[in-house]
């Protein structure tokens, strides 16, 4: 455990310094414990998911970095790699692809990837994942920029 609290604590500080350096991600670590973060990421560019910022809840196991972090959506997103209701998200990478080199900066930046590259084949969105499966890309990006104004878009006063 003392091992991944001082990984911890080192990805805090690169994340610190890296601020600046990327401005589609914000990892929030929860002031009374470590092994809790929260992230915000932006809808990449020429996705329906573009303009929207999505949040992220992490749960770090006392056994990271040998075992991946539990990540899920906390923004409602119609995207086939993501549970609607529970915002579970099914990437190679938090589950049998997992090595100790990712980062939860770099598992950021992998579900930015995702989002832009959705694998409709192995959906957890069946409704979405269906969508592109079928052809219909216009209206999952229909449906997927409906729920991203709705759910991650700052809302006008």
């Amino acid at each position: 455990m003392q091992a991944s609290r001082a990984r911890l604590f080192k990805e805090y500080k690169d994340v610190q310094r890296e601020k600046v350096a990327d401005p589609d991600i914000q990892l929030v670590c929860d002031d009374a414990n470590i092994f809790k973060w929260t992230a915000l990421i932006k809808g990449p560019s020429e996705t329906p998911y573009e303009g929207g910022v999505f949040q992220l809840a992490f749960a770090v196991p006392e056994q990271y970095p040998l075992q991946p972090p539990n990540v899920r959506f906390l923004t409602k997103i119609f995207h086939p790699n993501v549970h609607f209701k529970s915002g579970e998200i099914c990437l190679d990478i938090l589950k049998n692809a997992w090595s100790p080199a990712w980062t939860l900066q770099s598992v950021c930046r992998a579900i930015i990837a995702l989002m832009a590259h959705p694998e409709p084949d192995s959906p957890l969105n069946c409704d979405s994942g269906n969508l592109l499966r079928s052809g219909d890309v216009r209206g999952f990006h229909s449906m997927a920029r409906m729920y991203t104004r709705l759910a991650a878009m700052p809302k006008k006063g």
